[in-house]
């Protein structure tokens, strides 16, 4: 936008660009509700698809700690095709559990407050909204995803096998206590991967708002 300018007495009018007024209550919590509901629907089609977390190596979901190291030995040893339909079984249930999570997202990002909308626009780091938003929506994403997670590895018969050997290695000390259940741990590790794509997404947001095509982004994030 600009504005005309008369420079002194000769009467000159040249045009300079204008200063951006100064940001409302109302567009600062538009554009992080835009940018959180932009985010998150980009994640939850990303990864709420077949292949969503198999095929993408940043966020495919392995076996955890020492049974991912075990696993390479057991591939060693001709196993590997029962490995690969463990990893696969658990990828595929994050896969089924991540469209669950789309009406727990919307509904946090229409009851975002002025005031939380505000701070976290002058808040510094490039995925500040995701980290807010994770806090806000964790808990609830955990309860919805869980039960779909179960009965997806339980359809595959894998959970049972699972279970038997992650609970004896977290009794020797080689697997953390929060792992010790297939159910348990692919949700965590879906919950990681979905709020790492909605980060992201915060972060192309923020280094191009204008190409986002969103006004209100544009005037919320270009400052």
């Amino acid at each position: 936008m600009w504005r005309r300018e008369l420079l002194g007495s000769m009467g000159i009018v040249v045009l300079a660009p204008a200063k951006a007024l100064p940001l409302s209550e109302t567009d600062a919590a538009s554009g992080v509700r835009a940018a959180l509901e932009r985010g998150a629907l980009a994640a939850v089609a990303a990864l709420g698809r077949s292949g969503g977390f198999m095929d993408n190596e940043q966020l495919r979901i392995p076996l955890p700690g020492a049974l991912d190291k075990a696993a390479r030995l057991l591939k060693a040893a001709g196993q590997g095709r029962r490995v690969d339909e463990l990893v696969t079984a658990m990828n595929r249930a994050a896969e089924q559990a991540v469209p669950a999570g789309r009406s727990v997202l919307v509904d946090a990002v229409k009851r975002l407050s002025v005031e939380d909308a505000l701070q976290l626009v002058r808040a510094r780091g490039d995925d500040a909204v995701t980290r807010f938003f994770e806090t806000k929506t964790r808990e609830a994403l955990s309860a919805r995803f869980l039960p779909i997670v179960a009965l997806a590895t339980d359809k595959q018969g894998l959970a049972e096998k699972y279970n038997a050997v992650a609970s004896k290695a977290a009794g020797l000390g080689l697997l953390k206590g929060e792992d010790a259940s297939i159910q348990a741990y692919v949700t965590r590790k879906a919950l990681d991967g979905l709020f790492w794509q909605i980060g992201e997404e915060e972060r192309r947001i923020r280094q191009d708002p204008v190409g986002t095509g969103s006004a209100i982004l544009k005037r919320v994030f270009g400052r």
